[in-house]
């Protein structure tokens, strides 16, 4: 997958991004099915490539770069995770949400977070449905662009 992106990042105006499938995996795969008789097998995880950050060092001062965190935390602690990410990795706009809050996350037609810009704007989403919030990105994203880039709104 980190080959796929980068190889079609170049010439993108905007990259948005999605979290994470995973940070760890197997460290090594069994060539054979593992069978109950043979116990419990140790498994070693590795962490998986950062695709984000990588992008984050590839990317162009016109370029935008828009990431997500899925957290576990609440109120402030999300913003200041989100702030985290945007200075390790190098983004424009992250959108933090905590998939731990009811009837938000993976599980749930609604969702509910919080868009924290480079230049320290904090944008709360409240709980509605993800096509709204999926607006808000995407809104986010247009006033990120046309007021950094004025020139591409003609």
């Amino acid at each position: 997958m980190e080959q796929a992106v980068r190889s079609r990042v170049g010439p993108a105006d905007v990259v948005i991004m999605a979290a994470a499938v995973a940070d760890f995996r197997p460290k090594v795969s069994a060539e054979h099915k593992l069978k109950k008789s043979e116990g419990v097998p140790e498994l070693l995880l590795e962490p998986t490539p950062d695709i984000l950050a990588g992008l984050g060092h590839l990317k162009r001062p016109d370029q935008l770069l828009i990431g997500f965190a899925a957290e576990t935390t609440r109120g402030s602690d999300l913003v200041a995770s989100a702030r985290e990410k945007l200075r390790a990795k190098n983004l424009d706009l992250v959108v933090a949400n905590d998939v731990s809050a009811p009837r938000a996350g993976f599980e749930h037609d609604t969702n509910a977070a919080v868009i924290v810009g480079a230049d320290g704007t904090v944008v709360d989403v409240p709980l509605s449905p993800k096509r709204a919030v999926a607006r808000s990105v995407l809104d986010a994203v247009a006033a990120r662009r046309f007021t950094t880039h004025p020139k591409e709104q003609q």
